[in-house]
C-alpha cells in the first residue's frame, strides 16, 4: 500500500466563500467504485443554491475581482498551483477513491498536471497584448478585452480535477468568475479545490461549487440560469446537446469537448515495439476512460499478426487491482452503471462475431468493485457497434487495412472527430495522412503529448470550440474594437 491516509471527505456546496449544505437537506452517497463502499455524502444543490452561487459569481465579477491587475491575478493563480502540489497526496488519494483509478496514476496524470495548468496560465496571462491597426493613417483601431462574466463549468468524472483546472485556470486569468459543477460520481477534488482557491487569495464569490446531477438538478439549473454568461462542458455528446438546448434561449457562449471514437493507424514501416508500448497506454490508460484513448486500432495487414502477438502479450502483463497497491496498472471503472455498459458492449462484440483475444471479464481475484480486464477484440467489421460507438472503457477493437486510402476512409467514417494517432517512419506519408484525418488533434508517433498553447477540441460531434492558450482566452473574454479617427 502507498503511505497515504485513505479517507474520503463529505462534500458541501461552496458558495460565496463558504461551505454550505442545501436548504432542503438533500444528500446522496458517494461510493468508492473499487470497493463499493460508502466514502461520504454529497449535498445536492437545489435551484435555490444554484441561484445563490450564480448571483455571488455575478456580484464578484463586478466587485473587488474586477479591480485586480493582471499581475495580481497571475500571482493568485500561481499560488493555487503551488497549493495543489503542497497537498498532492491528499488530492491524489481523493481522486483515486472517487474514480477507482490507481493512486500513482492520479498523482502523475491528474494532480501534477492540474497544478501545471495553473502555473501555465499564470505565466501566459502576463504575456498577452491587444491588437492594434493603423488604417492608412485615417484611423487607429485597437481591441479592448474584458471578462465574459459568469462561467458555468460542468465537469466529467474521468479526469475530474485535471479537466476542471484546465477550465478554471484560464477563466480566472481572464478575470471571469466561475460556478463549477463536478460530476456527481466524483465530487471530492472539486470540493477541496474551492478551499485551496480561497487560501490562495481568490475573493469570495469568484469560485463557487454546486453539487448534483444533470436533469432536474444542478446541471440543468446552471445551464438555464439567465445570469450565466457562458457554459463550458466536457462529457458525453448527448449531454452536450441537452446543455445547448438549455442555453439557447439566452444565447450563452458554449464550449464543448465531447465524445470520441479515436483511431490509431499503424503502418508497416513503424517501430513495432514503440507502437505496442504507446498503444498500451492509449488503449487502457485510466481504464480506457480518457476521451482521447485510441479505441479503434487499424493495423496494416502485413504486420497484423506480429503486432497482435506483442500487444496481447503486453496487455496480459497489466495488473488489475487495488488502486492503492503500487503494482496496480488498471483500477476499476467509475461505477456500476458504467461497468454494466462496458460489459454490455463486450457481449455485443461476441454477438457480432468478434473474437476476444484477452480480457472481456471481471478479474477472478476481484470479488468486489467494478473491475474489467483490459480487452482486445478482433474479427469485427466497420459496421459493428463496438467499432462505431463510444465504449469509454478498457476495450479496443483491432482491424486490418491494406492501403493508405482505405484506412483514411475508415478513420473518417464516424460522427466523432476528437483525436487520432498515426504510426509511420515515412515523413511524407505522416504529413499526407495527418492532413486528411478529420480530427481536432492528430499525433504522429506519439500519444497524449500536449503543449498548452495549442488548440484542443473536436470536430463533428466531438465538440464546439477550442481550448488552450489564446483559444481559451477567446472563450473566457469578450472583445470590443475601438476606432479612433485620426
Amino acid at each position: 500500500m502507498q503511505q497515504v491516509q485513505i479517507k474520503g471527505i463529505d462534500c458541501r456546496n461552496f458558495i460565496n466563500g463558504q461551505y454550505v449544505e442545501a436548504t432542503e437537506d438533500r444528500k446522496f452517497l458517494n461510493i468508492n467504485p473499487a470497493t463499493e463502499e460508502v466514502i461520504g455524502w454529497v449535498s445536492e444543490a437545489t435551484q435555490y443554491e444554484v441561484d445563490l452561487a450564480v448571483k455571488a459569481a455575478k456580484a464578484a465579477a463586478k466587485g473587488e475581482w474586477s479591480t485586480y491587475t493582471v499581475k495580481q491575478r497571475s500571482q493568485i493563480i500561481r499560488k493555487i498551483g503551488d497549493l495543489i502540489l503542497e497537498n498532492v497526496e491528499e488530492f491524489a488519494m481523493l481522486e483515486a477513491l472517487d474514480t477507482g483509478k490507481p493512486y500513482a496514476l492520479a498523482m502523475e496524470m491528474d494532480i501534477k498536471r492540474a497544478a501545471h495548468n495553473f502555473h501555465f496560465f499564470a505565466d501566459y496571462v502576463t504575456s498577452l497584448g491587444n491588437e492594434a491597426y493603423n488604417q492608412d493613417n485615417i484611423a487607429l483601431h485597437y481591441t479592448v478585452t474584458r471578462p465574459v462574466g459568469v462561467v458555468a463549468m460542468i465537469n466529467p468524472w474521468n479526469l475530474p480535477l485535471l479537466l476542471l483546472t484546465w477550465k478554471l485556470a484560464p477563466c480566472l486569468a481572464a478575470g471571469s468568475t466561475a460556478v463549477m459543477k463536478p460530476a456527481e460520481l466524483t465530487p471530492m477534488t472539486a470540493t477541496k479545490l474551492a478551499e485551496i482557491c480561497k487560501e490562495a487569495g481568490v475573493p469570495d464569490g469568484v469560485v463557487n461549487v454546486v453539487h448534483g446531477f444533470g436533469k432536474d438538478s444542478a446541471g440543468a439549473f446552471l445551464s438555464e440560469h439567465p445570469l450565466v454568461d457562458a457554459i463550458t462542458f466536457t462529457g458525453e455528446t448527448r449531454t452536450g446537446t441537452t446543455i445547448m438546448k438549455a442555453a439557447a434561449p439566452t444565447l450563452k457562449k458554449v464550449s464543448f469537448e465531447l465524445g470520441g471514437k479515436n483511431p490509431a493507424i499503424i503502418f508497416a514501416d513503424s517501430d513495432i515495439d514503440e507502437v505496442v508500448e504507446t498503444t498500451l497506454h492509449s488503449s487502457f490508460r485510466n481504464q480506457g476512460q480518457v476521451c482521447l484513448c485510441a479505441s479503434r486500432i487499424y493495423v496494416e495487414r502485413s504486420i497484423m499478426d506480429a503486432f497482435l502477438e506483442k500487444f496481447v502479450a503486453r496487455t496480459k502483463e497489466l495488473v488489475v487491482g487495488d488502486p492503492f497497491d503500487a503494482n496496480t496498472n488498471i483500477g476499476s471503472v467509475v461505477g456500476k452503471e458504467h461497468y454494466e455498459k462496458v460489459m454490455g458492449y463486450i457481449d455485443i462484440a461476441k454477438e457480432e462475431g468478434g473474437t476476444i483475444l484477452t480480457g472481456g471479464k471481471r478479474p477472478a481475484h476481484m470479488e468486489k468493485g467494478y473491475f474489467i480486464e483490459p480487452t482486445i477484440i478482433i474479427g469485427l467489421d466497420e459496421n459493428s457497434r463496438c467499432v462505431r460507438e463510444e465504449i469509454f472503457g478498457p476495450v479496443v477493437t483491432v482491424l486490418p487495412f491494406d492501403s493508405e486510402e482505405e484506412v483514411i476512409g475508415y478513420a473518417n467514417d464516424t460522427t466523432y472527430g476528437l483525436g487520432a494517432t498515426i504510426w509511420t517512419n515515412d515523413l511524407r506519408r505522416a504529413h499526407r495522412v495527418a492532413g486528411q484525418i478529420e480530427s481536432g488533434i492528430v499525433w504522429v508517433n506519439t500519444w497524449y503529448l500536449r503543449d498548452l498553447r495549442t488548440p484542443f477540441g473536436g470536430m463533428k460531434q466531438s465538440g464546439i470550440g477550442r481550448e488552450g492558450g489564446a483559444h481559451s482566452f477567446e472563450f473566457y473574454c469578450e472583445q470590443s474594437n475601438v476606432t479612433i479617427k485620426l
